[in-house]
């Protein structure tokens, strides 16, 4: 990583160790110092500023041993620097940070910043209102749980082929025609996956019994409660969540068993199974869009080229600063993400690419993400530099869909091309029912606290009945009992899963709209960005051209833009 301050510091000393709580103690000292000093509203904000020169700096000290940790979980050295800022940083800084919002919220000059402080100040308030001291070390423990997820998903090797290989290297193969070697190598894969089925399950107990403690000590009565209030949702409730959790059965878990039914009328067999439902139907060749990282940063960059000239800089502007991570190799943690490097105002993505076309589609989608901390770099405050995940996968799935007609740069035959697009939508119409699945899993875990294993398996085989496709799971019902296993925001981030759902139908709109007029709808996605998190939710949506909603009124009409998009790549 080519990294430096976006800005010279002007509060921080230039040289401070950020993980030396005894360098920070003077800071903070300072800090508050400074604020009860401040008299007038122009004072506060400058005080702001600094808050937020601090925040950012430590923000990026702390992301940088996250990225490096999961960049490589099975090195001792990364796992120490990472667990020093979980076991001793976080902890020091949490009742300071407090104590700071809590003097900031009494302040007389508070309450008069102007409204460009108005979605800051409901934040603070909220903060001020959850936080108990108690719960610092119960989150430290939390972190260090969902480490040990991490470490051991990392950490799932098979031998198949005659070599050692992850498990995202094996999801290859389900891609291939030959249907025995499909069924042997999803097999190893479910059967390494079993292995730690008794170590994931007791690493989830405890972080649900640690949850219960921090959703009871700020006086809620379960751990959604709490999550709804932290995750400062201001905009919608966990019945709304459930009212489109039903309205994804209503109008899209047909529309998906409808294209496994056609799957399997392409394949001719008798029925689905498992290992069926990545191979292309028509028995073609598995999409190879590209080898290495290399070729796929390449690749994409042209694509951007094409897009816009402003992301084509804002892409360039990751591969320049080489703030990307995106070849999968054993000991990497699983799955992708998008971090911003808070300091120097860059985003860093991460991904465990293989050589599919999926992750083309995370490329572009974590550059969405990469593309909203750039749009939004100038805004003052660190705080409105990041936004609403509801808001923020907006942005990612939205260049999923704007990009898509210019996948031809990893394809040199159209069919292909066709079938990447064609697959990308049907993937969309795929995940709404497993966004319900995992939505409606954790309502249900955290409003029953007292559930047994068997239970709990027993709702999720449930959920998979009432959401799910139409394989047969026959001899494999260990394996679909703990496929939530797989999720790793179940374990990391409980309830950050409806979000994505709420996104989908926002990039969906974004999508709709560039149909129309191309240049409009990209001028409109990027004035969203640029707002950052400085306005509610909402008006985020608004901001971008689009309407926050997820009932039927938006998902009926968005699905059969959908189908009819997918007819036309027939």
């Amino acid at each position: 990583m080519k990294i430096s301050p976006y800005h010279p510091r002007q509060y921080v000393p230039a040289t401070i160790d950020l993980t030396d709580t005894t360098a920070l103690a003077p800071l903070f000292d300072r800090l508050k110092s400074d604020l009860q000093a401040a008299k007038t509203s122009g004072e506060l904000e400058v005080w702001l500023e600094h808050y937020s020169e601090v925040s950012a700096a430590l923000s990026q000290s702390s992301g940088v041993t996250y990225i490096e940790m999961t960049c490589q979980t099975d090195d001792p050295a990364r796992e120490k620097a990472y667990l020093k800022i979980v076991e001793v940083v976080d902890p020091w800084l949490k009742p300071r940070q407090f104590e700071l919002m809590q003097i900031l919220s009494a302040h007389p000059g508070f309450a008069k910043l102007p409204a460009y402080y108005d979605v800051f100040r409901r934040s603070v308030e909220t903060r001020v209102k959850l936080y108990r001291e108690e719960n610092v070390a119960r989150e430290t423990d939390e972190a260090k749980l969902t480490q040990q997820y991490q470490k051991t998903s990392g950490a799932m090797t098979i031998q198949f082929d005659g070599k050692e290989q992850t498990l995202p290297q094996m999801a290859r193969v389900q891609e291939e025609a030959d249907r025995a070697r499909r069924q042997a190598a999803w097999e190893a894969t479910a059967k390494r996956r079993l292995q730690d089925r008794a170590a994931l399950d007791e690493i989830y107990d405890k972080l649900l019994a640690l949850r219960g403690e921090i959703a009871r000590a700020a006086d809620f009565t379960d751990f959604r409660a709490y999550t709804f209030a932290n995750y400062e949702r201001f905009d919608y409730t966990p019945q709304d969540c459930i009212d489109f959790q039903n309205a994804v059965e209503k109008h899209i878990v047909p529309l998906a068993r409808e294209l496994q039914k056609k799957r399997l009328a392409k394949l001719g067999y008798d029925k689905l199974r498992p290992w069926d439902l990545a191979v292309d139907p028509e028995q073609l060749p598995p999409l190879r869009p590209f080898q290495g990282g290399a070729e796929l940063l390449v690749k994409s960059q042209a694509i951007f080229d094409k897009l816009d000239p402003r992301l084509s800089g804002y892409f360039k502007l990751l591969r320049d600063h080489e703030v990307v991570d995106l070849d999968n190799r054993k000991g990497k943690a699983p799955g992708g993400y998008q971090s911003t490097l808070a300091e120097s105002r860059l985003p860093f993505i991460f991904m465990n690419a293989v050589g599919v076309q999926r992750d083309v589609e995370t490329l572009v989608h974590e550059s969405g993400h990469a593309f909203h901390a750039v749009a939004a770099r100038d805004q003052k405050l660190h705080a409105y530099r990041g936004a609403p995940i509801e808001f923020c996968e907006v942005a990612s799935m939205s260049m999923e869909l704007l990009t898509a007609p210019y996948w031809n740069e990893f394809y040199t035959d159209f069919a292909e091309v066709t079938r990447a697009r064609r697959d990308h939508l049907e993937g969309i119409i795929k995940f709404f029912p497993w966004m319900a699945t995992v939505d409606a899993f954790q309502h249900w875990i955290y409003t029953h606290p007292k559930h047994t294993h068997a239970e709990r398996d027993a709702y999720w085989l449930s959920l998979m009945d009432r959401f799910g496709g139409i394989e047969d799971w026959s001899g494999y019902e260990d394996t679909r009992a703990s496929l939530w296993h797989r999720q790793l925001h179940i374990f990391e981030i409980p309830f950050y899963y409806v979000e994505y759902g709420i996104a989908q139908l926002g990039a969906l709109q974004v999508w709709q709209a560039s149909l129309q007029n191309p240049k409009a709808a990209l001028d409109h996605y990027l004035n969203g960005l640029s707002l950052g998190g400085s306005r509610p939710l909402p008006e985020l949506f608004d901001g971008a051209g689009i309407k926050f909603d997820f009932t039927d009124k938006t998902i009926g009409p968005l699905m059969k833009a959908v189908q009819s998009a997918l007819g036309e790549l027939r």
